[in-house]
């Protein structure tokens, strides 16, 4: 794909995701526009070897944009960052097609590894605002990480992960469409199994209050 194809195909994209982008004049101000043609000069750089230069392009795009992608990290086509303040990309992160970040997205390392230190993010995967991605494991494709989630393991394809430590609710193995920008209405199993102990703990008071009402009749 040609410099101006691909251009053109991030505009799109952007426009597909984001309903406050009406023309396409202002896609040329979104930072997420601005980053990802950035870190594509950057890419080639760092492949070629030229490591300061990489740097140097992928530093000045992170003080212009608040979006930090280290040249050596892969970007699939219709990758999309909604905002992008504060999201950071490792250097050996992979991330495949149709990819969305929200603000404060971090695709890290945990510190203890060597070589591959980062996540793979399988394709058509969203991942929810302030999640973090820590380590060199998989994000399975059509998958979706809840806002503020951290993950640390192996996440399945067509899996959903929510909390702190991110915890996996499996979906109907269903592909999750590309526009879907929904961060709220994900599956909670904390507060499910909150709701379910409630329920028995209602469930026992009224057996004791009948079981009170009946020893006093008895006594009567």
């Amino acid at each position: 794909m040609g410099f101006v194809d691909f251009v053109k195909e991030e505009i799109e994209v952007i426009k597909e995701r984001d309903p406050a982008i009406r023309t396409n004049a202002e896609v040329l101000l979104y930072p997420s526009f601005r980053a990802i043609i950035w870190h594509r000069v950057a890419h080639k750089l760092y492949l070629k070897k030229h490591y300061f230069l990489a740097r140097l392009v992928s530093q000045c795009t992170v003080r212009r944009t608040g979006i930090e992608i280290h040249p050596g990290a892969t970007i699939g086509k219709g990758f999309f960052i909604d905002h992008g303040t504060g999201v950071v990309i490792g250097e050996t992160a992979i991330v495949g097609d149709n990819v969305t970040l929200y603000q404060g997205v971090t695709l890290g390392g945990t510190g203890k590894e060597k070589g591959k230190r980062h996540p793979t993010v399988k394709d058509n995967v969203m991942i929810g605002s302030g999640a973090k991605v820590l380590g060199s494991f998989t994000v399975g494709e059509n998958s979706m990480i809840g806002a503020g989630s951290v993950v640390l393991r192996e996440v399945p394809p067509n899996s959903t992960v929510v909390g702190v430590p991110g915890r996996i609710v499996k979906r109907d193995n269903m592909r999750i469409p590309r526009e879907t920008m929904d961060q709220v209405d994900l599956p909670d199993p904390v507060m499910a199994y909150l709701n379910e102990l409630r329920d028995e703990n209602r469930k026992i008071k009224e057996e004791l209050v009948d079981m009170r009402k009946l020893l006093t009749e008895r006594k009567l």
